[in-house]
């Protein structure tokens, strides 16, 4: 490969690839730190706050996994359209 082709290549870490990997790993970061939820109050509907905090951030993971899916595409279009100029 030559060094011309080389300079003309996106940097493979960006600020959106960046945005993804956070969306991915701040649900294992939450769930991985169970002091701060591992407690019972503040209760909602009944279910003490170490429940349903849990099933808060299925919802969560799901919205930011689809939004790192997103970003990904988006990301991956830009790339194709930029290397084909």
């Amino acid at each position: 490969m030559s060094q011309a082709s080389e300079e003309n290549r996106p940097p493979v870490v960006t600020p959106v690839r960046v945005v993804i990997g956070l969306c991915l790993v701040a649900p294992f970061i939450a769930m991985l730190w169970v002091g701060s939820y591992a407690k019972t109050d503040p209760a909602f509907i009944g279910l003490p706050f170490f429940y349903w905090y849990q099933m808060a951030w299925v919802l969560i993971s799901t919205a930011l996994t689809v939004l790192a899916y997103r970003l990904w595409q988006r990301d991956q279009r830009a790339r194709r359209e930029g290397g084909a100029k």
